[in-house]
């Protein structure tokens, strides 16, 4: 078991990780874990641990790992944004067939505001982006 872990562990925190080399290789052939540095996924930020030097393998790693982090973060972002038009789906087939008026008096002015809110920065999103494409096309 211990010759397939892995040389780093990362122990994911809100904003990264705390970032910990793994050592098998010692006398009583226990796992144990050093802790090297913290990571902000967010800003990029690597700090090392206490006054630890980190070695060029160490920052290579911590990299790779935090680009494969943010990827994996970007696609969840969109996935839950899929999911949101699944539930405005569902919550608009709710609205119509099963809410009871007090069910439907208690959620209305929120949806709207929400809705209404979503729409106008779709709304200007969309024109910003046709704005700059007409402006790349005419040059």
């Amino acid at each position: 078991m211990a010759g397939d872990l892995p040389d780093y562990y990362f122990r994911i925190r809100e904003n990264g990780a705390a970032v910990f080399r793994v050592d098998t290789e010692n006398r009583q052939r226990r796992i144990e874990m050093d802790q090297i540095a913290l990571v902000n996924v967010k800003n990029g930020e690597i700090r090392p641990h206490g006054d630890r030097a980190l070695t060029e393998d160490d920052l290579r790693t911590i990299r790779d790992w935090m680009a494969a982090r943010q990827a994996l973060l970007a696609r969840r972002d969109i996935d839950d944004i899929h999911r949101a038009v699944d539930h405005l789906n569902l919550t608009t087939q709710w609205a119509q067939s099963k809410a009871a008026d007090d069910q439907l008096e208690e959620v209305t002015d929120a949806l709207l505001l929400a809705m209404h809110d979503l729409r106008s920065v779709l709304v200007r999103k969309k024109s910003e982006r046709l704005t700059k494409a007409a402006g790349t096309s005419e040059t």
